[in-house]
């Protein structure tokens, strides 16, 4: 199938202005050439995610948000769950070698990727396409690959991108370095049966899209392109997308819509304009204008990130769930109920907790880690130690504090680390 089969007026014109004016680009194969493209055809695309966990991550859904912006000009996506690639696992930004996942693990999560994807992407007939490169890997004759896409590859060439050698002073296993020929075929496969002619994705994935470019080039004469984005990242350092917890996750289950939202509330000031560029679709004139303020004001750009991100990634009524929890956890005017009453904390993480476990009072320190707010007894001492451990409203600094039963309101003892991660143990 053509990419320019579908007629052309309704794609809008400066398509790759708004991806770069966004903040999405950072290598191009042809700046010019994609350009010319996108504002005269069609242009069918595809990003691949690899299903290695149990949900989707914040890195995942900048790929997506890029997908969703070009879509919107009115280009056409292919998702790409790599059912098939997992099972030899991408190298690329890797130390060391991926855990070899089950086949039935990949499934399960090729499955939640494909629903947590079409929150974001329209897949109505003739929109985007939802596929598993499985379908074409899994069947692979081994001696066949190698005859007919395996003679396109030079070695020498392939030590030449960042990923293998970086590898190559660790160990780089002979699965790995197959893992760029299957990525490579996936895009000319898409190529010939989808007319997908540009592939996207992080700048640690240039290596294995430009490889797929050639073997295009090789074997079937067309010209393909190859767009990939900045990684993101916090202007503090930290990794974007991991809090204090881990990794944050767009399944409810694994990241509650509150430590979302916390998230987002609590990301440096300096950051705050990239996050709603690459993460939400308001105007880039509006972003402009709700970023323009100073001093603690930038705190109300932070609640309206707070509340975007939450919507598009959890719904309209968790992210109101969410802002009322924070309000709420805060207490008291603007950051709580009306007359300064506290609000509903009832969307704040919880743990039920039998309360014959606390009649006799449970260290402050194991209370912290069983919450999860700290992650070893050690950082709970250390947090308790330096002031930043309260319990239902009242600082402790004694690591040997036992509570107990006595600290709960009306069934709930709050507990908080530093001054804006909540927990609430529910007595049983």
């Amino acid at each position: 199938m053509s990419a320019a089969a579908t007629a052309s007026a309704t794609v809008k014109a400066g398509a790759f202005d708004i991806l770069k004016e966004r903040g999405f680009v950072s290598q191009c194969s042809d700046e010019a050439g994609l350009r010319k493209l996108l504002d005269t055809e069609q242009v069918t695309y595809y990003i691949g995610f690899d299903p290695t966990a149990p949900s989707l991550q914040m890195g995942n859904l900048a790929q997506i948000m890029l997908m969703a912006h070009l879509q919107r000009a009115g280009h056409r996506p292919i998702a790409l769950v790599g059912g098939g690639t997992t099972r030899i696992g991408d190298p690329s930004g890797k130390t060391e070698m991926r855990k070899i996942l089950p086949v039935e693990t990949i499934a399960a999560n090729a499955e939640v990727f494909k629903k947590q994807i079409s929150r974001f992407l329209d897949f109505s007939p003739g929109k985007a396409l939802m596929l598993d490169n499985a379908e074409w890997l899994a069947p692979l004759n081994y001696i066949e690959f190698l005859r007919d896409i395996g003679r396109h590859f030079s070695v020498n060439r392939m030590l030449t991108f960042e990923t293998y050698k970086m590898r190559l002073e660790t160990g780089l296993s002979f699965i790995e370095f197959n893992y760029q020929l299957l990525q490579s075929y996936d895009y000319l496969v898409l190529c010939r049966r989808h007319g997908c002619r540009l592939q996207m994705g992080g700048d640690d994935q240039w290596g294995n899209i430009v490889a797929g470019i050639d073997l295009i080039r090789r074997v079937e004469g067309v010209e393909a392109y190859a767009l990939t984005s900045p990684l993101v990242t916090r202007s503090d350092g930290q990794k974007m997308g991991k809090s204090e917890k881990g990794a944050l996750y767009l399944d409810p289950a694994m990241t509650s819509p509150y430590e979302f939202y916390q998230y987002w509330l609590n990301v440096p000031d300096a950051d705050v304009r990239q996050f709603f560029l690459r993460f939400t679709f308001l105007p880039v004139e509006e972003v402009t204008e709700v970023c323009s303020v100073e001093g603690q004001r930038i705190n109300d750009a932070k609640r309206r990130l707070a509340v975007e991100l939450t919507t598009l990634v959890h719904g309209a009524a968790a992210a109101k769930e969410a802002a009322e929890a924070s309000r709420a956890a805060f207490g008291g005017g603007a950051a709580g109920g009306a007359d300064g009453e506290p609000g509903d904390l009832s969307a704040v993480p919880s743990l039920q907790v039998p309360r014959s476990e606390l009649l006799s009072g449970m260290s402050v320190v194991d209370l912290f880690v069983r919450s999860g707010l700290c992650g070893t007894k050690s950082d709970a001492r250390r947090l308790v130690s330096q002031g930043g451990a309260y319990v239902s409203r009242r600082n402790i600094t004694d690591i040997d504090a036992r509570v107990t039963t006595e600290a709960a309101e009306n069934g709930v003892i709050l507990l908080r680390a530093g001054k804006k991660r909540y927990f609430r143990i529910v007595l049983a």
